[in-house]
């Protein structure tokens, strides 16, 4: 097991924490970047792909439309696994396999009129977790199985600079049961920078 799926299998909640860069103030939209920690201190970390003039006008053209890959590093830096967007304009999906190319699984939208719903499923697209977030708590994404609550995403304010002027948003990510799975756990994970992506970044919507 690698040190970042270490991590994973023993830890409660994480902090995800998007790293925005100067150029965001202006509205070019640069690579998405984020720190994943551990009672403050950073564990792991996640980065959009993509460099070069094309890779800046597609994300200013098309926005999540677009295809695009998020890698999760551990500390020292190793690729632990990949999180794959393809190109689509509705029902946003990630598709997430290992550094060695081994299918997790994936996070799927789904259709909700008054709610924002996806699945988790595994490599197979069995379903592994059910999530919603509710009308009357939209910053809040609960991942249930059988109607028990297996995890939960939090978005957390981030200061009215950050919100008012950028998209460096912060997420709580709770385990809330060690019926997880590691592969579940990394899937929950995947689905946070999913959250954001989708439903929190101006270009996505």
């Amino acid at each position: 097991m690698t040190e970042m799926l270490a991590v994973l299998s023993r830890s409660v909640e994480l902090m995800v924490v998007q790293r925005k860069e100067l150029a965001e103030l202006f509205g070019i939209e640069t690579r998405n970047k984020y720190s994943i920690e551990a009672d403050g201190v950073p564990v792991a970390f996640a980065a959009e792909q993509g460099k070069g003039v094309g890779a800046v006008l597609l994300r200013m053209l098309l926005g999540h439309f677009r295809r695009f890959e998020i890698h999760f590093f551990d500390a020292a830096r190793a690729l632990t696994f990949r999180a794959i967007h393809p190109f689509r304009f509705f029902f946003m999906r990630l598709d997430v396999v290992d550094a060695g190319e081994r299918p997790i699984g994936a996070i799927q939208q789904r259709f909700a009129f008054f709610s924002k719903r996806f699945d988790v499923v595994d490599a197979a697209g069995g379903l592994l977790l059910q999530v919603s977030s509710p009308l009357w708590k939209p910053w809040t994404f609960v991942f249930t199985r059988h109607g028990a609550e297996l995890a939960r995403i939090e978005k957390k304010w981030s200061g009215l600079l950050a919100e008012s002027f950028t998209d460096g948003d912060r997420f709580r990510v709770v385990y809330a049961s060690w019926d997880l799975g590691v592969d579940e756990r990394v899937l929950v994970l995947a689905a946070s920078i999913f959250v954001d992506l989708r439903y929190f970044e101006a270009k996505a919507r």
